[in-house]
């Protein structure tokens, strides 16, 4: 039996019948959800078990994170990405979003730039005005079907005014891995203009590609580490979004400090239950990850031969993350079709819109799901292209 056989992925469950932004934006149509990034598995049933024994107890008073929560990411960072941290560098968090918001608010003065690469998540395009910053934004290239840094660029793009490089690794929504020789050239840049680095690397649990292992930009060498936050979360990778538990990793204590303090009558404690599973998902959760990650491989060939035979559609090859990102230029031209999203949306599926991340004219598409509901939105997407 295969990793992914002793764990139902397959299995439908009902997501209209509770509350959902996913499946809520398009209640009452028979429009299929693969946009935001939520996955429709149920969550590990480690995490499950943990959580009912946690309830059970009755008392959901005050705490702080406790010595086998924080034990259990430590190791599960040594573990699962080669990484030795020290406990006291931890710093707990309600959500990655609002770590990069704190580090934008730390980095420099107002009218100070944040430099990030787009396409990119939409918040990371909204984080710098959100805090008085300027964003500076330098675009990926594609060449050879592979997303890539254009160095000359983002050398044009960082000036006196920068303060920090924001970055998403891996990267959502292209799913680039970033290899060392790219990284050590992004702290290359940030040592000499003397920019802090923020990291969200949320998604360094779903590497797909097995000889492209994710490695923290702060695990390079001691003077990257002082000079970066990393944020990280269970959340994308054992499907616990909305349970609020991410953490920041900062090597360096006097920006650590800093980082604190601008915390400080803003950002809420972690949820109790947040906590419960993060543990639970870091220190048991394996078997159900390496499933997880057959399967999704799965899914991504499927998406790629499906949208490869679409006419006017291209997609690049995701390294990591469950995300497809899908070139609908062609598409637009040759149909006359001006709104991508719109026109997939009418067929009934529900995509992410590119705009919103920096790339009017692509599209976002969520395969965390069932195969039957990527099967069927797959179908309805090739039959809208024939009509």
């Amino acid at each position: 039996m295969s990793d992914a056989a002793a764990f139902d992925f397959d299995r439908i469950i009902d997501r209209r019948s509770l509350p959902s932004e996913k499946w809520g934006r398009y209640a009452g149509r028979d429009v299929l959800p693969l946009w935001v990034a939520d996955m429709d598995f149920a969550a590990p049933p480690t995490v499950i078990e943990a959580l009912h024994r946690r309830i059970d107890h009755g008392v959901f008073g005050y705490t702080e994170a406790w010595p086998s929560l924080v034990e259990a990411v430590v190791e599960g960072l040594r573990r699962d990405h080669g990484w030795s941290i020290e406990p006291d560098w931890l710093v707990w968090l309600p959500g990655v979003v609002t770590g990069f918001n704190l580090a934008c608010a730390i980095a420099g003065e107002a009218g100070d730039g944040i430099v990030t690469a787009a396409p990119v998540y939409p918040p990371f395009l909204s984080a710098p005005d959100n805090t008085g910053r300027l964003l500076q934004r330098c675009d990926l290239v594609l060449a050879d079907g592979r997303w890539q840094w254009d160095w000359d660029a983002l050398e044009r793009t960082v000036d006196a005014r920068s303060r920090m490089l924001l970055l998403c690794s891996p990267h959502n929504p292209v799913g680039r891995v970033f290899d060392s020789t790219e990284l050590r050239r992004l702290a290359d840049l940030a040592a000499r203009h003397d920019l802090l680095i923020c990291s969200d690397e949320i998604h360094c649990g779903l590497v797909l590609d097995e000889d492209r292992p994710h490695r923290p930009i702060a695990a390079l060498d001691e003077a990257v580490a002082k000079r970066t936050i990393t944020l990280m979360a269970p959340s994308k990778t054992w499907n616990i979004p909305a349970l609020y538990c991410a953490f920041a990793i900062i090597p360096d204590a006097a920006l650590r400090r800093r980082y604190r303090h601008a915390m400080r009558g803003l950002i809420p404690h972690v949820n109790v239950l947040g906590m419960v599973a993060t543990e639970a998902a870091y220190r048991d959760g394996g078997a159900w990850r390496t499933a997880l990650l057959d399967y999704l491989r799965g899914n991504r060939t499927r998406v790629l031969e499906a949208v490869a035979a679409m006419p006017g559609l291209t997609a690049t090859r995701p390294e990591a993350t469950y995300l497809a990102w899908i070139d609908c230029r062609g598409m637009m031209a040759a149909r006359r079709v001006e709104d991508p999203a719109a026109f997939f949306e009418a067929a009934g599926v529900g995509l992410s819109d590119g705009r919103y991340f920096g790339a009017p004219g692509w599209l976002r598409l969520n395969f965390g799901c069932p195969r039957a509901t990527l099967d069927e939105a797959l179908a309805r997407m090739a039959a809208a292209l024939v009509a």
